[in-house]
């Protein structure tokens, strides 16, 4: 495969049928894909129990005025360790700036900064995330499991995490009610 392949910085759509219902209707931010394998954090799923404050207490961070934002669930896997999505105006211990789109986070600093007023302008927490060995993501992609399109920043920032999937098939101007799981010979 060669570089141009490589997906980071794009939106991955799961496909009707895609046989995982942990996927069902998600729309994943790939952060990194090279030949090792590929990590994404999903972003359709609120955790409904638990807001961003709420997971700034338990951390021993004073939330200040953060928002009452649902933390989202980022994906089946490592669903305990946390990471922060937000835009690239900031920085921290191991931020890691994604194709110039975004960046993301793991470390607490990042939400030690939003609550203080001086984080990233832009941002989503998330519980969890996305992983693929060597050569897995490609063979779902072979599939026809999953629909690439470039990422955009209002359906990372501005769409609310329940109408993404929907509107990122309508941003590549596809109507989801014209798909389907079944599969057939022409």
């Amino acid at each position: 495969m060669n570089q141009a392949c490589y997906l980071s910085g794009q939106f991955l759509l799961a496909m009707p049928g895609i046989g995982d219902p942990r996927f069902d209707r998600s729309v994943i931010a790939i952060c990194a894909h090279d030949p090792a394998g590929a990590f994404g954090l999903c972003l359709q799923s609120e955790i409904t129990e638990l807001t961003v404050p709420q997971l700034m207490r338990q951390l021993d961070i004073d939330p200040g005025d953060t928002p009452e934002i649902a933390v989202l669930a980022g994906g089946p896997v490592e669903p305990q360790r946390g990471f922060v999505l937000h835009s690239s105006d900031w920085g921290g211990q191991d931020t890691r700036h994604v194709a110039g789109r975004w960046a993301f986070t793991g470390t607490r600093d990042v939400l030690a900064a939003i609550a203080e007023g001086k984080g990233p302008k832009h941002w989503i927490s998330c519980l969890g995330y996305a992983g693929w060995g060597e050569g897995q993501l490609e063979e779902e992609l072979l599939q026809n499991g999953w629909f690439t399109t470039p990422a955009t920043t209002s359906l990372l920032w501005d769409t609310p995490a329940a109408v993404r999937w929907k509107a990122a098939f309508a941003g590549s101007g596809i109507d989801v009610g014209q798909l389907s799981a079944a599969t057939g010979r022409a």
